[in-house]
């Protein structure tokens, strides 16, 4: 999504250990986790800006992840089906030689169409939902679960780029 933005960049893993079980609020925990994997980028880093991001899914008021198996798939699909909950995205940049920090969170609702359960067993067989926070792929096969949504449409994706552009004029970067 970056290169679509025309940013040249290089991608640099944090191996930062995240924990959604913490007792933080959503939109918190998101920062912080954002937070947590740009600092752990940019102490590596020189003269460089680097961009965080962690993405999850909240259901009745419950924080969901990312499916690592099949059983775990079809138990967040089974939990979204025929409703509507949250995509929450923290996001942090750090200019690593000025110390400057900016984070933020963007929440989107989905909406989920009634889903039986031969449809999920099929979704899930695809294998898609796997690793992907929710267990479904917006911008993949999972589209055709999704009725309607409420807010940015690349924040499900897994990173707003309109807020994180905004973001990036703080560090005199400019998109347009």
């Amino acid at each position: 999504m970056l290169a679509k933005l025309g940013l040249k960049f290089e991608v640099a893993p944090s191996n930062y250990a995240e924990d959604i079980g913490a007792r933080l609020a959503p939109h918190k925990l998101a920062k912080v986790i954002s937070q947590q994997k740009a600092l752990t980028v940019a102490s590596k880093y020189r003269n460089a800006i680097v961009i965080a991001a962690d993405t999850f899914v909240v259901c009745r008021d419950k924080v969901i992840g990312k499916p690592k198996t099949q059983a775990e798939a079809r138990q967040m699909l089974q939990a979204i089906s025929g409703g509507s909950h949250s995509v929450i995205t923290g996001f942090t940049i750090v200019d690593t030689d000025e110390g400057k920090i900016l984070s933020q969170t963007v929440e989107t609702i989905v909406h989920v169409t009634q889903l039986s359960r031969k449809e999920i067993d099929s979704y899930v067989k695809s294998k898609e939902p796997i690793g992907k926070a929710g267990g479904y792929e917006i911008q993949g096969l999972g589209s055709v679960i999704v009725e309607k949504i409420e807010g940015d449409y690349f924040n499900v994706v897994g990173l707003p780029l309109s807020s994180l552009a905004e973001g990036l004029k703080e560090f005199g970067i400019h998109i347009l």
